[in-house]
């Protein structure tokens, strides 16, 4: 196929294709009542029929909501409630946690899990219940909308929740005459070419992945859907299809550079010109080890779903600076700010505020504006990140706010310590939180996972930290797992870990 194209696994639909079902889909929307601001939710897993709905309600003006389909219970039903949404496009597997979690008045409609992702995720085939009306009905009952949105609204992104329920971010209608601007900056930042080809091997619920797929597909650029990342499978499209861009995670960089030379060196992936990543904080051992292999065709940006990309780093600049998330792009600015909500001198620990570019929507939370001015500082506002700027204005990251700790009046960032522990041979995975204690106020835990094989102690991770780490840094309590509770997007659950230390009582920083 010569078309630019959509590929779930080796499956493909032509652009031309998808965007006319999208079409079609929008038709069937309308009837059932959608239109301008109206919302519909996606539980969907990576394949072509995502992108197809998310296209579609945006050419009647109505607000795609990306839903994390791991989502259950609590969870789940808080979105499908606070989201207002009127519509859900499920797949077949994912019905029965929607149907027991939706407001009564969510229509449903049933998109029956292809077998790439039933492969996938092992859960063998899974036919169609016949109890709803499908994605196919849509497109084959409606003729394609005649009179489509030309500037479509911006999905709503829920935050993942790691410190409670998750909050739904709506972002203004953005003005057409900044798409010029925005599809330049959107380049860049991607490196995407038209007739070029990209792989989203994240799950398109998150923000990254979302808009990398949504403009992908706008500027023509074939793109190539991972149902579930697997390095192998990975190494293996870039090699079979000769992809020039991608956008990933770390989480992801450490499962590929587990893979024995040997095995990665049957992939050809020089085909690849731009490996972007973003979401997660990216230890500079594991930058550097990804730019050893595949060559100075790293980039790293910063912000949030609040605010798009404030920072963006090449990895010529990681390399001379190691940890650093870059300096501002374009319009964009950051501030640190102390305590007093006084602006910080080079150097210093404080809050990271960030102040978006004027062709970036202005945002707030569902159901909760007090929320969204609680972190504004002016036309600045905070995600929830401490760090610091040096002397050339690049920003680095300690941690997150929520996830520091105070041990006997003295603030410790998990983060450090986790990327020391990462560097334990035998450790595939940790995480490291506060727990109560009576002394201190807050002590440190280590949540351990292991490599498959591996032999570790307690006191072997004690020690690693003490010999790395200042003494106050070493976890009091240390806990083997068999697998640590991650998103796909390499977000770690920690208030899962959390809660079993935390209940029934009150955590001194939130």
């Amino acid at each position: 196929m010569t078309q630019p194209a959509v590929y779930t696994a080796d499956r493909a639909r032509s652009i031309d294709e998808v965007r006319v079902r999208a079409a079609r889909i929008a038709s069937g929307l309308r009837a059932l009542g959608l239109g301008p601001n109206d919302r519909y939710a996606i539980v969907m897993r990576n394949e072509v029929c995502f992108a197809e709905a998310t296209i579609a309600g945006g050419l009647i003006g109505a607000i795609p909501v990306p839903v994390n389909w791991h989502w259950t219970g609590a969870d789940l039903k808080h979105l499908l409630s606070n989201s207002a949404v009127k519509v859900a496009f499920v797949h077949t597997d994912l019905l029965p946690a929607v149907i027991e979690n939706k407001p009564e008045h969510v229509v449903v409609i049933e998109v029956q899990t292809p077998p790439e992702i039933s492969a996938a995720y092992r859960i063998g085939d899974v036919a169609a219940t016949g109890d709803f009306a499908t994605i196919e009905d849509l497109v084959a009952q409606n003729e394609p909308v005649s009179d489509p949105n030309t500037v479509p609204p911006n999905s709503i992104i829920y935050t993942s929740g790691t410190t409670g329920l998750a909050k739904g971010v709506i972002r203004e209608p953005m003005d057409p005459a900044w798409m010029p601007e925005v599809f330049e900056g959107v380049t860049e930042l991607l490196k995407f070419a038209p007739g070029e080809s990209t792989i989203v091997p994240a799950p398109m619920y998150h923000a990254s992945p979302n808009t990398h797929f949504i403009w992908a597909i706008a500027m023509g650029v074939t793109t190539h859907l991972m149902p579930r990342f697997d390095p192998i499978e990975f190494m293996r499209m870039v090699d079979q299809y000769k992809i020039q861009t991608t956008q990933m995670v770390p989480v992801m960089f450490r499962r590929l550079l587990a893979v024995p030379k040997a095995e990665r060196d049957k992939y050809d992936l020089s085909s690849l010109k731009a490996v972007v990543h973003a979401a997660a904080p990216c230890p500079p051992d594991l930058k550097e080890a990804m730019i050893d292999w595949l060559g100075p065709i790293i980039y790293e940006y910063y912000g949030g779903s609040e605010g798009g990309a404030w920072t963006y780093v090449t990895s010529e600049e990681s390399l001379a600076r190691p940890g650093t998330v870059g300096k501002p792009v374009g319009e964009c600015q950051i501030k640190i700010l102390g305590p007093d909500d006084q602006e910080l001198p080079a150097g210093e620990e404080g809050m990271v505020y960030g102040k978006s570019g004027s062709t970036w929507p202005d945002f707030t939370y569902i159901g909760n504006d007090e929320k969204r001015r609680d972190i504004a500082r002016g036309d600045f506002f905070t995600v929830g990140d401490i760090g610091y700027v040096d002397e050339e204005g690049y920003l680095f990251l300690s941690d997150r706010a929520n996830d520091m700790v105070i041990s006997g009046g003295v603030n410790i960032y998990p983060a450090e310590i986790e990327a020391s522990l990462h560097n334990l041979d035998g450790i595939e995975d940790v995480a490291v939180f506060g727990i109560p204690d009576k002394e201190m106020g807050e002590a440190l835990a280590a949540h351990v996972q292991l490599v498959e094989g591996a032999s570790m102690t307690e006191d072997d991770v004690r020690r690693h930290v003490r010999e790395t780490l200042a003494g106050y840094k070493v976890p009091k309590v240390v806990v083997f797992e068999q697998k640590l509770p991650r998103e796909d997007t390499g977000k770690l659950f920690k208030r899962r870990l959390k809660a079993q230390y935390w209940e029934g009582k009150t955590r001194i920083n939130g």
